[in-house]
């Protein structure tokens, strides 16, 4: 795929306004969700905040690490899920943008913000000395285990991005064959270019 600087930017204000959509809609999500749960509940939802941030961060270096080729000979044996892993890296850098960048960094933001809620309830808002030090704790084990849990998501992601991204088409083929859900539209060729060639087959046959 050719770089477009027109299209880069286009691409940015887009990304950028679904960035600030999703965002507006985790947070009070999670915000409400938080404030009915108890503490232990909270915290699970954190560590589900986490993992997801940690799922989008593989997803997106696998499909930047992956290449097309193995991915031609699974498509020409019809294997389902070949033809959307192909897809997925041909726009790599917008996959791994939204993946690494919109979802990871959202998740990264707002399980930060949900650690603290969780902090608060486990306490009862009685503030002082212990409160801090359990906010401080709890908000560095969830730091911990998301740069832990994302430096181990990209070595595997590394090592095995053509099984990731495989797995990543297998998944858009099943939204799109059982809920006609399309994440890809493949680009149509122009009239212009199919007369074009009907024109160099109508001089060939002429020709001969």
């Amino acid at each position: 795929m050719k770089y477009s600087v027109k299209d880069s930017i286009r691409w940015s204000i887009f990304i950028s306004i679904v960035t600030f959509i999703l965002a507006c809609i985790i947070t009070i999500t999670s915000t409400a969700v938080l404030e009915g749960v108890s503490w232990a509940i909270g915290m699970v939802i954190v560590l589900m905040i986490v993992m997801v941030g940690i799922i989008f961060d593989i997803m997106g270096l696998a499909a930047a690490a992956a290449t097309e080729a193995p991915f031609h000979g699974m498509a020409s044996k019809k294997l389902p899920g070949a033809k959307h892993a192909i897809y997925i890296v041909r726009n790599a850098d917008r996959f791994s943008n939204f993946c690494n960048d919109v979802v990871g960094d959202v998740a990264s933001v707002i399980s930060g913000a949900a650690s603290a809620a969780v902090v608060i309830k486990l306490l009862g808002g009685n503030g002082g000395m212990a409160e801090t030090f359990i906010s401080i704790v709890f908000t560095a084990c969830v730091s911990a285990m998301t740069v832990g849990g994302k430096a181990l998501g990209k070595s595997y992601a590394i090592h095995n991005s053509t099984k990731v991204v495989l797995l990543i088409g297998k998944l858009f083929y099943f939204l799109e064959k059982r809920l006609g859900i399309r994440i890809f539209t493949p680009k149509r060729k122009t009239k212009s270019q199919n007369g074009k060639r009907g024109n160099k087959r109508a001089r060939t046959n002429q020709s001969a």
